[in-house]
């Protein structure tokens, strides 16, 4: 499975709040909260990005981004 068939469904989502920070979710459960400077440079990547981009964006914040080869890096193959 590649990383953009886990991301079909669209499962991450993010909330701006009030005081500049930024929290994204999984399946609308809060998994990183993003303050300051990378709450600005994700809301500016955000920004120009359509819904596959953002969907690999906010994965790759939350550290829920397997670009598709460690198994067979692991592996030796």
């Amino acid at each position: 499975m590649s990383p953009s068939d886990s991301l079909a469904d669209e499962p991450f989502s993010y909330v701006s709040r009030s005081d500049g920070s930024i929290v994204v979710r999984y399946h609308d459960a809060p998994v990183t909260l993003l303050r300051g400077k990378a709450a600005e440079r994700f809301a500016t990547r955000m920004s120009g990005a359509d819904g596959m981009a953002a969907q690999q964006l906010m994965a790759r914040v939350t550290g829920n981004f397997k670009p598709g080869n460690e198994r067979d890096a692991r592996a030796g193959r």
